[in-house]
């Protein structure tokens, strides 16, 4: 096909039509068009060569080495694309907590040789690492994945004796030597959302029912707050934190580090979407049951109805209230006594700054109970009236009053005569105490909270002295 343009410039050339001069400078461009097409039909095997490979060499055509970093170049566009719709959904995080405390009184720590030696400041420290990874649908069904790691150091001033305790942040493996320092998986559990109804038309849902079940810390579903609730950002006495019957007086059973194997089943109802409702009920490891030793036999069995209301002009409220029974409760007796109670908490926005908030519970029969009813209530009051929106004043108080077993057997002054504990004192009706914090907002990474504690009658023992604990708290969060 290439010699055809040249013979037929020859058969030009020889017609007499043309003449010499242009017959000649004829064939010089047609052998100059045959040299370029020479060249190009080279450097184009050449370049399907290169192309053969993935290889970049100095070597090759400029045009094959900028095609191959243009291929290069998508490719990994296309890698890190495809590597983030591998990681859609997935939400990660880490928190670190340091607690410095000094109380301005010698603490009692009954049954130890320790006693009335907690008058230097405590430091601990504890960090958390969490990650939620996405499943792929089931249907209309949406499922994750919920694992956390918890680790830390210092037991803070936990180890005196009163039925709240000053530092809920405080965590340390106790099987460990203090010096340790050990990582724990604290969490590790599958949820399952539901829409409702079954085989309903999913965007038309208006409820769903939610199904949780693996390691757990219970009161991550339960007995919630949104002013008293966290104790990385808000009250750090346990008190405060959850309903003290649950958390301080033992009734949530969790095991020495604070979670335990559970199930727990939620339908939730948002037909009006400004005041939702919800159903739960939960059935955990207590006791021995937290460490998997004794589940099925003695569970703790909770059930709690909660909703949002709008009131006060339409500001946000959540009210809830709980049954619960647990079969392997704490006793003071050394004993684990069936115990059952109920308690309610409520938040409530009473402005652009303010929240209110209170909790109560009361046991359904206290065997081995130290304190069987309790009250706590109080404001977290945002700063943006003195423009610092970022930072907060928690104020709380409350009351711990103790049962009646424990008021009789605190009288008793020989603990082998009938095998209940010698106490050495007489327990007054109730331990009081109050909380006070600020928190500083530098950034939205770093925190810094100083607070101040004050309880009155500890243990409610009316010879002890009140314990002023003031301390501050750092909040590192990524």
């Amino acid at each position: 096909m290439r010699l055809k343009p040249i013979a037929l410039a020859l058969a030009l050339a020889a017609s007499p039509a043309f003449a010499a001069d242009d017959a000649t400078a004829l064939m010089a461009e047609l052998k100059r068009l045959a040299a370029r097409i020479e060249a190009l039909e080279k450097q184009n095997k050449e370049m399907e060569k290169a192309l053969t490979t993935e290889r970049i060499s100095e070597k090759e055509p400029e045009i094959v080495t900028r095609l191959k970093a243009v291929e290069m170049q998508s490719l990994g566009m296309l890698k890190q694309a495809r590597t983030v719709e591998a990681l859609e959904g997935i939400t990660a995080g880490f928190s670190l907590t340091t607690v410095a405390q000094q109380p301005s009184a010698p603490m009692r720590n009954l049954g130890s040789d320790l006693d009335g030696k907690f008058g230097n400041s405590q430091l601990n420290y504890r960090g958390d690492a969490y990650v939620t990874l996405p499943l792929d649908n089931i249907g209309d069904t949406e499922s994750k994945v919920f694992a956390h790691i918890r680790f830390g150091q210092g037991s803070g001033l936990n180890d005196m004796y009163s039925f709240s305790k000053p530092n809920a942040s405080a965590f340390r493996v106790t099987s460990t030597n203090p010096d340790d320092s050990v990582a724990i998986l604290g969490q590790a559990w599958y949820q399952a959302t539901i829409p409702l109804p079954f085989g309903g038309f999913k965007p038309h849902s208006k409820e769903n029912l939610e199904v949780t079940f693996g390691k757990m810390d219970p009161f991550l579903f339960f007995d919630q707050n949104a002013a008293a609730n966290d104790e990385t950002k808000q009250f750090v006495n346990t008190a405060f934190v959850h309903n003290p019957l649950l958390d301080a007086g033992g009734d949530i059973g969790v095991d020495a580090n604070g979670f335990t194997p559970g199930l727990r089943l939620s339908y939730l109802n948002w037909m009006d979407k400004r005041e939702p409702w919800r159903l739960s009920l939960g059935i955990f490891g207590a006791g021995r049951g937290a460490n998997y030793s004794r589940f099925f036999s003695a569970p703790l069995v909770i059930a709690q109805a909660e909703t949002q209301l709008r009131m006060m002009g339409g500001l946000l409220g959540n009210y809830r209230a709980y049954y619960w029974r647990t079969g392997q409760a704490t006793s003071y007796l050394g004993d684990t006594p069936q115990r059952s109670g109920w308690g309610v908490s409520m938040d409530q926005r009473v402005g652009d700054a303010t929240t209110l908030f209170a909790r109560y519970g009361q046991h359904i029969g206290s065997s081995g109970a130290r304190f069987d009813r309790a009250i706590t209530a109080g404001a977290e009051i945002a700063g943006s009236d003195w423009n610092r929106g970022g930072d907060s004043i928690g104020i709380a108080a409350g009351l711990l009053r103790t049962s009646k077993g424990f008021r009789a057997d605190s009288l008793t002054v020989d603990a082998d005569a009938n095998g209940t504990p010698d106490f050495g004192y007489s327990a007054k009706k109730s331990e009081r105490l109050m909380e006070v914090y600020y928190r500083w907002r530098f950034n939205k990474q770093f925190e810094m909270s100083p607070h101040l504690q004050l309880i009155a009658d500890p243990g409610a023992d009316g010879g002890a002295k009140t314990y002023q604990v003031v301390g501050v708290r750092a909040q590192l969060t990524y």
